[in-house]
């Protein structure tokens, strides 16, 4: 798959660290690298919430009383567990905490040291290691303690290419080059209600900006996500910054093998809004056929390209190489 995925000419191969262990990163790097000369991006955790693992998919109901607790054990109908710890310094009474985008919603009733008990105010499924939503935002540090260890790594294995997840700040940038060797390519990935107020110095601080369109919206009502994307891709246009768009671009393809009208019309006006690539995550992660996802994303970046330069009656002549950016 690696091997296939090279020869389509992905531009990177990103490596979630929300979803992989530090103790894997070199044995993943060999693998990859063992198949293909692509460079390799470490994606930080930065500052998110997460549930820990479950039982099992848990079905919540509304009404249901539950307790929140730190991470280290494994999660049921009767507790999740979150972390990192440090979110149950900010949690307090009428707290909300949404979990995965069609999880359940929970309404903080009371909190004790470190811990806390929620009531479920709209029911759903509460699945392992799904991103978490806290209203009020809580403080949490730009780099977890397992991003400081997998930098590091990387580091030491040669990587150049590091993404800053939920960048809230040009110091957060800051931070991440300080971590990194001087030529690192550091793209901070915006995707937070403050990381939109300060995307004018989040671009001047990086060598590139990702906006993160599934995060961002949890934090933004969905509507409004799409005009967050023009916006932050005309500002990366102004600053000469390299520009990239990620979530449900083929969101249908983790299950199926075409996708649908609207996504192929969403890539298209991603592309004409100016980006400089698309960023495949689920589809080629754990989706059934990550070649015919990035086969998909070639023709349409071929397409856009054609547009700009031929008539419509043009459109069936043969496919011309790509000029476009992807990573997997």
């Amino acid at each position: 798959m690696i091997t296939g995925l090279d020869a389509r000419d992905v531009d990177l191969f990103r490596i979630n660290l929300s979803h992989t262990p530090v103790k894997m990163i070199e044995e993943i790097v060999a693998l990859v690298r063992s198949c293909s000369t692509t460079p390799i991006c470490l994606d930080t955790q930065g500052a998110q919430v997460r549930c820990g693992h479950m039982a099992d998919n848990v079905e919540l109901k509304i009404g249901t009383h539950l307790g929140l607790a730190p991470a280290g054990s494994i999660g049921n109908g009767k507790a999740i567990t979150l972390w990192p710890s440090s979110v149950f310094e900010s949690l307090r009474v009428g707290s909300e905490v949404s979990i995965d985008f069609d999880g359940a919603l929970l309404r903080v009733t009371s909190v004790d040291g470190g811990g806390a008990d929620a009531e479920v105010v709209h029911e759903g499924r509460v699945r392992s290691n799904r991103a978490v939503n806290i209203t009020p935002t809580p403080m949490l540090p730009s780099l977890t303690i397992e991003d400081r260890k997998a930098i590091e790594v990387g580091v030491g294995l040669g990587i150049e290419h590091f993404a800053l997840s939920f960048a809230s700040s040009a110091a957060d940038v800051e931070l991440g080059r300080s971590l990194t060797p001087k030529g690192s390519y550091i793209i901070a990935k915006i995707e937070s209600r403050c990381g939109v107020r300060n995307m004018e110095e989040i671009i001047d601080a990086s060598d590139a900006v990702l906006v993160d369109r599934g995060d961002l919206s949890r934090e933004v009502p969905l509507e409004y996500v799409p005009y967050y994307q023009k916006v932050i891709v005309r500002q990366a246009n102004r600053a000469n910054r390299p520009v990239f768009v990620a979530t449900n671009l083929l969101e249908s393809m983790v299950t199926n093998r075409r996708p649908t009208l609207a996504e192929a019309n969403d890539i298209a006006n991603t592309l004409l809004d100016g980006v400089h690539g698309l960023v495949l995550a689920a589809e080629t992660a754990i989706g059934i056929d990550p070649l015919s996802a990035v086969d998909m994303v070639r023709r349409a970046i071929q397409a856009f390209e054609r547009a700009n330069t031929s008539t419509l009656l043009d459109y069936d002549q043969a496919d011309a190489p790509s000029r476009g950016r992807m990573a997997s």
